[in-house]
């Protein structure tokens, strides 16, 4: 999608995060929010240490501290084994759970103060939101299907149905319009749940493991589909799976959760050679890391770069290292790479290459 995904650069010159977590905790159990605050007292402010007090007073913390920004257009995935809070994270941004502290800001809009009334425009207008289960009406058509929630917001029949021919044609179900759910196959109703999370065209996009009970061959396929139709939309999307190879293949940016907190945050290369723990590096421990990780992450400085002679290679920064060594393993010289414009900016040495793309013992 992006040069891994997209640039760091590019993620902090947004003014405004999409959104913006701070010190987001869920706790189930009786009064929660008081025993936190009194669980945060008795620690000194530490998490983790509350989070123990927590579980002995017999509460689940299912949210931990959880602090993250998500940026305009990127795909923000978060991962983690079943039970670690993935799920529960998102509905509490969407305000589908109540958390029990911290803030959340969406647009710069603390949505906790929000009024029912006010969730309720959110979610027609701006919040667009797609599930493991497919949750379509069983008596509507695909076409009426996709056309709720526009009818939701009281837009007349022709106008709603003529937008959601337009998604429909989007998400690949053109003349299935008419269909019901039950003529229809697992993918292809998991598609309408899309195209009806989008036919509102919502600024921000939550989809939560919308692909985990398909087949791996249609499973893939709606994966491709998944980034063709964000290459033409530029959603700012919060992703949740717990399949490491699918948020390596979508995310701009992983964030790692094991009991409720978040492990580690970063771009796929630096998830995949640069993990925080030995529970970080055990979901990339099968990864082909030369599929995933980029030139840029083991290009180094020099004081004089040569421009590329003719018949010699030139590495691109987004290249894999699993092309870039395909490229210049006949050469042991550095080897120079160049920008979007070919400008000669740094060079790689093949045996960085290969370095990186040793798998580590086991």
């Amino acid at each position: 999608m992006s040069t891994d995904k997209s640039s760091a650069a590019s993620l902090s010159e947004a003014a405004v995060p999409v959104i913006a977590c701070k010190g987001l905790w869920k706790v189930f159990g009786d009064a929660p929010e008081s025993k936190l605050q009194d669980a945060l007292t008795q620690s000194g402010g530490d998490a983790r240490a509350a989070a123990d007090l927590l579980i002995k007073d017999g509460m689940i913390a299912a949210v931990r501290d959880a602090t993250f920004e998500v940026h305009a257009g990127e795909i923000f995935v978060i991962m983690g084994l079943s039970g670690s809070g993935k799920s529960t994270m998102i509905r509490c941004i969407s305000r589908l759970m109540e958390s029990a502290g911290g803030s959340i800001e969406i647009d710069g809009e603390d949505i906790l103060k929000a009024s029912p009334k006010r969730l309720i425009e959110l979610r027609r207008t701006k919040l667009g939101m797609v599930f493991q289960h497919f949750g379509l009406f069983p008596h509507m058509t695909v076409l009426d299907n996709v056309a709720f929630p526009l009818k939701m917001q009281g837009q007349n029949k022709q106008t709603r149905h003529a937008r959601a021919l337009e998604v429909i044609n989007l998400v690949g179900l053109e003349g299935r319009e008419n269909s019901y759910p039950r003529e229809l196959s697992g993918g292809q109703r998991q598609r309408v749940g899309i195209a009806r999370s989008l036919a509102a065209d919502p600024e921000l996009w939550f989809l939560d493991e919308p692909f985990s009970a398909l087949d791996p061959l249609i499973r893939r396929q709606l994966q491709d589909e998944f980034l063709g139709i964000q290459s033409r939309l530029k959603k700012s999307i919060v992703f949740i799976t717990h399949d490491i190879a699918e948020a390596l293949k979508l995310a701009d940016r992983i964030a790692i959760m094991r009991d409720g907190e978040i492990i580690q945050i970063g771009t796929p290369t630096e998830i995949v050679l640069n993990p925080v723990d030995d529970y970080v590096r055990e979901f990339s421990r099968d990864v082909a890391k030369g599929r995933h990780a980029r030139v840029a992450s083991v290009m180094t400085a020099a004081k004089t770069i040569p421009a590329p002679k003719k018949g010699q290679p030139a590495l691109r920064l987004d290249m894999t290292l699993e092309d870039a060594l395909a490229s210049c393993i006949s050469t042991y010289k550095p080897v120079t790479v160049i920008d979007d414009q070919g400008k000669a900016i740094g060079v790689v040495d093949p045996g960085d290459l290969a370095a990186a793309l040793q798998v580590e013992a086991t």
